[in-house]
């Protein structure tokens, strides 16, 4: 069985905290994957993740959007684990905004920072020795709505479109070192968070986090070896 044919073993996750990120979690947990979270605040993990075997996968806090943070965490999941065979990104960050012509710098800087620039640094960090080892996933969440602007939500679609530029220009670059990079790009996810938001929606029509889950490590396994660049959009 070549390396490429192996399911990922360590895993590297993003925004683990979160509602998709311990869906995301659990499943390669499951799986019987090495996992290390890594999320804003350390003590939201533990919280998350009470009982982890802490000899087995590793609690991060990290700024996803500093260069320097993420870098920290990288060396600390390779110092533990010796390789990263899957780098799954969820952390970013949504807001309703401004119209376009009274669009804030710093709402901008918000959402670029969080969810296209944030990219940048988690695969800085961690990427290079996929590179070393000619193999490797990436999997990034993008969103279905990075395809078309709306009202009151340029910054954050502009930023998701961003991420998914990025997403297809690092699987150009990384397909000849036998990494794939791919995103998933969901409508909107069924969490606590946006039934607070959206009270009087209809949630049958909203993407369960466990089938997101499923279909991100779908993109992390071998079957998935054929796609590179592509952002799998999910609806309920």
């Amino acid at each position: 069985m070549t390396e490429s044919a192996i399911p990922p073993r360590h895993v590297a996750i993003t925004g683990a905290a979160g509602a998709l990120g311990s869906a995301v979690v659990r499943r390669f947990i499951d799986d019987g994957a090495r996992v290390a979270l890594i999320d804003h605040r350390l003590d939201h993990l533990a919280a998350v993740f009470p009982g982890l075997d802490p000899a087995r996968h590793l609690l991060l806090e990290a700024d996803v959007s500093s260069l320097e943070s993420t870098a920290a965490a990288g060396s600390r999941i390779l110092g533990a684990f010796g390789r990263i065979d899957a780098l799954i990104h969820i952390a970013g960050g949504f807001e309703m905004g401004e119209p376009v012509h009274a669009l804030s710098r710093a709402a901008w800087d918000r959402m670029m920072n969080l969810n296209a620039w944030s990219f940048v640094a988690v695969t800085q960090a961690l990427v290079p020795a996929m590179i070393e080892r000619k193999a490797g996933r990436v999997v990034a969440v993008s969103a279905k709505t990075a395809s078309r602007g709306a009202a009151s939500m340029a910054a954050y679609i502009a930023s998701k479109s961003a991420l998914q530029r990025l997403v297809e220009a690092s699987a150009a670059e990384l397909a000849p070192h036998g990494i794939a990079v791919n995103s998933i790009a969901p409508s909107v996810l069924d969490t606590p968070a946006n039934r607070r938001a959206m009270p009087d929606a209809d949630f049958s029509q909203w993407v369960d986090t466990a089938v997101a889950a499923q279909t991100v490590a779908f993109l992390a396994s071998p079957a998935a070896v054929a796609l590179h660049g592509q952002h799998l959009a999910l609806d309920a």
